[in-house]
C-alpha cells in the first residue's frame, strides 16, 4: 500500500511540473456548458477493456491498408510514414495558409490574446510542395502531437516550452536552430512568411538522424471507426443525440469565430471563419483552393491556466473531461481522457464504450471547460 500511494504522488508530481499540467494554482471543478495496425474498428480498447471488430475491414486491393489517422485505404508505404505535426498560426496576416487541406488530423487551441493556432498531423507529407506558414510551439501542442509519434515542426516558441522540446524522445524540427529546413517568402513579413516542404522536411529529419518510422512512444492504436458499410450516424443514442449541421465556435474563439456547415451529399463538414479584420468567408487551402472539410468533429474541453505574460497552460493529462462528438449533422455529449504524455486522448460515450468515428478526416476544437459554442 505505502508503494502506492509513493507511486501515486511521484505521478501526479510530474503531471504538474510538466508542460501541459499546471503551477500552484488548483482549478475547481466547474462543469463543462452545453449550450445550444490499422485504423479500423476493433484495435482501441473501450474502458472495460473490450473490443470492436470490424468484419467489414476487407482491402479494396493489394497493397493497402487502413490509416490509423483516419481510416482510409491508404498504400503500405504511406502507411509507413512518421507523421508530422506542423504550428500554423490563424489570423488574418497568415491566409492563406498552404496544405491543411491535406491534414489528416487539424487541431486549434487558443493561444495569447484569443488567438487560436493550429495544428496540422500529415501522414502523407513527404510530396507536399508548400506547408505553412510555420509559427511556434507551445506544450499542450507537444502533448498533442506525442500521440501520434510525431516529429513536431515548428518555428520557435516561448522560453519554457524547451524543457519538454529538449527532453529524451521529443523531436523536432525547429526553424531557429533548423533554418535550412524553411524558407521565407517576400509576398508578407516575418513572422507570417516562414514554409517549409515535404523534401526539405525529409532532409532535416535524415540530418538530425530521426527515424522515418513511428518510435513506438505513443499507443500503437488510438481513434475507432465505424465500418465503411454501416457510417455511425449517432440515432443509437436516441435522445442523447441532437440535431447539429451547423456549428460555431464564436464564443469560445472571439478572433477566429470559425463555424461548420454540414453537407448531407457528401457528409461533410465545411469549415469557414471570420477572422479579426477580415471577413466571414470558407476556409480555403492557398495550395489546391479547396475548403477545409471534416468527416468528425471532436470538442474537448481542457482546464486552463493563464501562467503569465498572456501564455496558456492546458491540462492534456485528465481522465472524465466534457466534450462533444459530431458527425452525419449530428451531436452527442461524450467525456474523453489521456493516460500519459505518450497516451491516446480517447472519447467515451454515456455507456463508457470509445466512440466510432466515420472514416475520413478530423477537426479536434480545444476550449476551456467554461467556453460556450452553438449548434443547431
Amino acid at each position: 500500500m505505502r508503494r502506492w500511494r509513493l507511486t501515486v504522488i511521484f505521478l501526479t508530481i510530474l503531471v504538474l511540473l510538466s508542460g501541459c499540467g499546471f503551477h500552484n494554482t488548483p482549478f475547481e471543478e466547474t462543469p463543462g456548458e452545453t449550450i445550444g495496425e490499422t485504423g479500423s474498428t476493433g484495435d482501441a480498447p473501450d474502458r472495460q477493456g473490450n473490443t470492436v471488430v470490424d468484419p467489414n475491414n476487407i482491402p479494396p486491393r493489394e497493397g493497402v491498408v487502413r490509416s490509423l489517422l483516419t481510416n482510409e485505404w491508404i498504400d503500405e508505404e504511406i502507411a509507413g510514414n512518421r507523421p508530422i505535426a506542423v504550428m500554423i498560426p490563424n489570423e488574418i496576416r497568415a491566409l492563406p495558409q498552404y496544405s491543411l487541406s491535406q491534414a489528416d488530423i487539424l487541431y486549434e487551441a487558443k493561444v495569447e490574446g484569443s488567438m487560436t493556432r493550429l495544428m496540422a498531423v500529415f501522414q502523407d507529407w513527404q510530396d507536399l510542395k508548400k506547408i505553412g506558414n510555420v509559427r511556434s510551439l507551445r506544450s499542450y501542442f507537444a502533448y498533442w502531437a506525442f500521440e501520434w509519434d510525431s516529429v513536431i515542426v515548428h518555428y520557435g516558441g516561448p522560453y519554457f516550452i524547451y524543457d519538454l522540446v529538449d527532453r529524451e524522445g521529443t523531436e523536432t524540427i525547429d526553424g531557429q536552430f533548423e533554418s535550412t529546413s524553411f524558407y521565407r517568402t517576400t509576398d508578407r513579413e516575418k513572422p507570417h512568411n516562414a514554409y517549409t516542404s515535404g523534401q526539405l522536411l525529409t532532409e532535416g529529419i535524415e540530418k538530425k538522424g530521426y527515424s522515418m518510422e513511428r518510435p513506438g512512444l505513443a499507443d500503437e492504436t488510438h481513434f475507432v471507426f465505424a465500418p465503411d458499410n454501416s457510417p455511425n450516424t449517432l440515432v443509437q443514442y436516441g435522445n442523447s443525440t441532437v440535431n447539429a449541421t451547423y456549428i460555431d465556435m464564436t464564443e469560445a474563439y472571439p478572433l477566429t469565430r470559425c463555424y461548420f456547415e454540414y453537407d448531407e451529399e457528401t457528409g461533410l463538414y465545411y469549415r469557414s471563419q471570420y477572422l479579426s479584420g477580415g471577413t466571414d468567408e470558407p476556409h480555403i487551402d492557398g495550395a489546391n483552393n479547396e475548403q477545409l472539410a471534416f468527416s468528425n468533429i471532436l470538442v474537448q474541453r481542457v482546464k486552463q491556466e493563464d501562467i503569465g505574460e498572456g501564455y496558456l497552460a492546458m491540462q492534456c493529462v485528465d481522465t472524465t473531461r466534457d466534450g462533444w462528438f459530431f458527425t452525419r449533422g449530428k451531436g452527442i455529449p461524450v467525456t474523453w481522457e489521456k493516460a500519459s504524455d505518450y497516451g491516446a486522448t480517447r472519447f467515451y460515450d454515456e455507456n463508457q464504450l470509445q466512440i466510432e468515428l466515420n472514416t475520413g478526416k478530423t477537426m479536434i476544437l480545444i476550449i476551456r471547460d467554461t467556453d460556450h459554442f452553438t449548434y443547431r
